[in-house]
């Protein structure tokens, strides 16, 4: 079994910063790409930024410029710094990853989210 937990959302004023971590943790081979997402009130889950094995990064557009992720992998963890945070930001931020098990079948799992709330 493998579980992704998330950590480090909350509440910021507008140009705040918030720094979110996920672990992956149990019968894990490897890794392959890590993700972050987000679903706000009313709209579909929307990619926010995702790291391949190799450190390859992609970003929403809307992100670009403010979000960073990066990964530890002998921690199997991923990160996204955010900064200059916008109302817009505000959503449940949901961590994903592709992940090689022990016994050889890769799956995609999620966590289980972390509310990021961006307001004055």
């Amino acid at each position: 079994q493998v579980q992704l937990v998330e950590s480090g959302g909350g509440s910021v004023q507008p140009g705040g910063s918030l720094r979110l971590s996920c672990a992956a943790s149990g019968s894990i081979f490897s890794i392959f790409a890590m993700g972050w997402y987000r679903q706000a009130p009313g709209k579909q889950r929307e990619l926010v930024a995702a790291v391949t094995g190799d450190g390859s990064t992609n970003y929403a557009d809307s992100v670009k410029g403010r979000f960073t992720i990066s990964r530890d992998n002998a921690k199997n963890t991923v990160y996204l710094q955010m900064n200059s945070l916008k109302p817009e930001d505000t959503a449940v931020y949901y961590c994903n990853a592709d992940i090689r098990l022990r016994y050889g079948a890769t799956l995609n799992y999620w966590g289980q989210g972390t509310q990021v709330t961006v307001s004055s």
